[in-house]
């Protein structure tokens, strides 16, 4: 799914594949060895990543988005970073996430908002 996006990510990114990574090891929800690969997978993907550096603009982006929307702070600076991303021009962009509730705030944003 990944190779038909040139996917860019908010600066935050890896910090929260880490973060949940380490959960599913730690509740045993994943192994090691299922650790170490999906650890593997996410350095392939980031390799190619494009990323939205941390900013005052995208601060103040995302406190309009968490009074906006019911979202958590790092969904909200995600969702600023892809509208900083497209320079506020959402329609015809693609927003890909496994989240239900940052997928709902993107298709109110007007992104082609997208389960994965």
């Amino acid at each position: 799914m990944y190779e038909d996006y040139n996917v860019t990510v908010w600066w935050g990114t890896p910090v929260e594949i880490a973060s949940a990574l380490a959960r599913l090891l730690r509740t045993r929800q994943i192994n090691p060895s299922e650790w170490a690969e999906a650890q593997r997978l996410a350095d392939r993907l980031a390799a190619g990543w494009s990323v939205i550096a941390a900013s005052d603009s995208l601060r103040a982006l995302s406190i309009q988005i968490v009074n906006r929307y019911d979202l958590r702070a790092a969904d909200a600076l995600q969702l600023a970073a892809a509208l900083e991303w497209c320079e506020g021009v959402a329609q015809g962009r693609t927003f890909l996430t496994a989240d239900d509730r940052l997928r709902d705030a993107a298709l109110l944003a007007g992104f082609d908002a997208r389960a994965i």
